[in-house]
């Protein structure tokens, strides 16, 4: 049988352009076309949608709007915003009220099909891991682990060595296998167990934000940050931050991680010139 393809909603007053895009993507997703927002809240409250793709600009009406609409709904959809306008400073204000990412006209269609799909796992990996996530929500340690298999004696005999030391540990195994359960028996037997343990899941940001999201941001580092953002990496300071799907993360992102996952610690915020530190497993 075959698997259900993720719906796409795509919205532009341009006929060649839902036309266009409709073609490129039919053959992997489910999609559907509006031209305005009313046509495109008939199918949002219709279908469940997975991701909208809206143009900014749509025969006088905001696109904005149907993007706030969209994030209200009960199952929101991912939402991508279009510009022709070369209003940068709009997008990322689309962004900082909860849409993924954005792209500029004229279209780019490889990068276009790159962050849908993208976007679209990071979707999947967060409904694949929810019923880990309410386990681990629970603050449970190794007593929770229960198994007799060899597979699994063997992880938690890992796991009871290298919790109390202080080094950074990489967790691999497919999705659905619990390396978060893992990651969170390691902090609860470990000498951070009474300070904070933080998740960020990086396959759900955009590259845009996830500097943001990991070391925080200075007061006016870019449109719409009207204040100071305290980073995951200063949240976890003392304890430990788990970085899930760690490999999704961009390769200049990673320079950063790097350094402040090494002895060094240290990291700057987005649009700020202060070093910090951050004592974190």
């Amino acid at each position: 049988m075959d698997s259900i393809q993720p719906t796409i909603l795509i919205v532009d007053d341009e006929k060649h352009t839902r036309d266009g895009l409709r073609k490129l993507f039919e053959d992997n997703y489910d999609v559907y076309i509006a031209a305005d927002i009313e046509s495109a809240m008939n199918v949002l409250e219709r279908e469940n949608v997975d991701l909208l793709l809206t143009d900014l600009r749509l025969a006088g009406e905001d696109g904005m709007q149907l993007i706030e609409r969209a994030l209200k709904m009960p199952h929101p959809p991912i939402c991508i915003m279009m510009t022709a306008y070369g209003s940068v400073d709009t997008a990322v204000e689309a962004m900082k009220r909860g849409a993924y990412d954005f792209v500029t006209k004229p279209l780019n269609l490889d990068k276009v099909e790159m962050l849908i799909a993208r976007a679209l796992k990071g979707r999947n990996l967060e409904q694949e891991h929810k019923p880990l996530r309410q386990q681990v929500d629970e603050r449970f340690g190794l007593e929770n682990m229960i198994g007799e298999s060899p597979a699994l004696r063997e992880v938690i005999d890992t796991i009871r060595q290298v919790a109390p030391s202080s080094a950074n540990v990489l967790i691999e195994g497919e999705s659905g296998t619990g390396k978060e359960l893992v990651a969170h028996a390691i902090h609860n037997l470990s000498r951070r167990n009474k300070s904070k343990f933080v998740t960020v899941h990086c396959a759900a940001l955009s590259p845009t934000l996830l500097e943001s999201e990991l070391f925080g941001h200075e007061k006016g580092a870019f449109t719409g940050a009207h204040e100071r953002r305290i980073g995951r990496f200063e949240q976890a300071n003392g304890g430990t931050i788990f970085l899930d799907e760690v490999a999704e993360i961009p390769a200049a992102t990673q320079v950063k991680l790097l350094r402040v996952i090494s002895e060094e610690r240290a990291f700057e915020r987005v649009g700020g010139n202060q070093t910090l530190k951050a004592n974190v497993r």
